[in-house]
This record gives structure tokens, C-alpha cells and sequence, in this order.
């Protein structure tokens, strides 16, 4: 499966790109949580009230995305790991996730700085080598939204060192997710709606 098999909603409102084999990982094997995704994503709309105001610890964007997966069983996750040598027990922590279910690792990275998307991509790495996730999965915005943002007097408040899609893909392609199969979503500007 390629990016051009998932529903053609998402196909059209979001930027989509996966690095090994993602997608047919997350739809064969994953199918219920594949479904959970689509419909989530399906239903979200970038409300310009969620804009307008700003996200405090975490964003209106992050909360919706969140709570729609909340009700469908996800929840956020701390693993506990460490790495034995002999009788030597060495803590290797790592970061929560936001949402995961079933081996499933998502992320929302709507409005963080930049180096977040290396803690993520970091993570996901490592909690793939240690068999915890199967794949990992990123939310965040397309480059394109800047220009919604500078209408609405919010330009500043998402600037050039924060989370978004032209951030992301650099670093994938650098490697920085390592050996962990990821799908990574951009939401665009089509999916924005006057709802104030």
C-alpha cells in the first residue's frame, strides 16, 4: 500500500508521507487503528477560533485530535525502559507519547519548537528497536497555513523555528527515525473553516 491507497479525503486535505512500507504496515496489521486515524482525520476542520486564541500549554488543535482519539480507546504513554549489561542496570527513558494504542505511536506537533520533532522522531526509533511500536505517526501543518496565520494577526506566534511540515520532512530524510516505519500527516489549508 502507498499513500495513494488511503481514503481520498485525506488524500486531498492533507500532506501524507510514509518511509518504509508505513502505511500497508498500519492497514494490514493495524486495522483497527487505521480506521480510528482516517475517521479522525476524516472529521477534523482547522476552526479558525482555535487560532484566534492561543494554546497555553496545548493547543485547541492538539486538544480535538487528542480527545477524538481518547474516545477510541488511545491514550498517552510512558514506557519504562533500561538497558542491562550484566548486573549493570543503566535507566534509558524516554519521552511520553501522545496517543498510542496497540503499538501504534502518534504525535501531535501543532505549534512546539522544531527540536521537538527530534525528540519524537528519537523516540519512536527506539521504542521500534525495543519492539514496544510498530509504527510511528506524525501530525503537524503544512508550510502553506503561514498565510491564515498572518491574516489573523497570529503570524509570530507560529514562526520559522516551530513544528511544521518543511521542519519534519529534513529530518526523516536524514534518518533521523532510523529503522521505525513512519506516516506523517500535514494538515492543509483546505481543511480551515470561519466557524467566528
Amino acid at each position: 500500500m502507498t499513500t495513494t491507497e488511503l481514503p481520498k479525503f485525506i488524500q486531498q486535505n492533507y500532506e501524507v508521507h510514509e518511509w518504509r512500507h508505513a502505511c500497508a504496515i498500519l492497514r494490514q496489521d493495524f486495522a483497527a487503528e487505521y480506521k480510528d486515524i482516517c475517521d479522525v482525520l476524516t472529521r477534523f476542520r482547522l476552526k479558525k477560533s482555535h487560532i484566534a486564541v492561543g494554546g497555553g500549554r496545548k493547543s485547541k488543535v492538539s486538544e480535538w485530535i487528542d480527545s477524538e482519539l481518547s474516545n477510541k480507546g488511545w491514550e498517552e504513554k510512558n514506557f519504562e525502559t533500561s538497558i542491562t549489561v550484566d548486573d549493570n542496570v543503566m535507566e534509558s527513558p524516554t519521552h511520553a507519547v501522545d496517543c498510542f494504542k496497540n503499538r501504534i505511536a502518534l504525535e501531535i506537533e501543532w505549534n512546539n519548537k522544531d527540536p521537538f520533532f527530534d525528540r519524537d522522531l528519537n523516540n519512536f526509533r527506539l521504542l521500534f528497536d525495543l519492539r514496544a511500536v510498530s509504527v510511528g505517526i506524525i501530525i503537524t501543518r503544512c508550510d502553506e497555513l503561514q498565510d491564515i496565520f498572518d491574516s489573523l494577526g497570529r503570524g509570530s506566534s507560529y514562526g520559522a523555528s516551530t513544528t511544521h511540515m518543511g521542519k519534519l520532512i529534513p529530518r526523516i530524510q536524514g534518518g533521523g527515525g532510523a529503522g521505525c516505519p513512519l506516516l506523517v500527516f500535514g494538515i492543509r489549508r483546505s481543511l480551515y473553516v470561519e466557524d467566528i
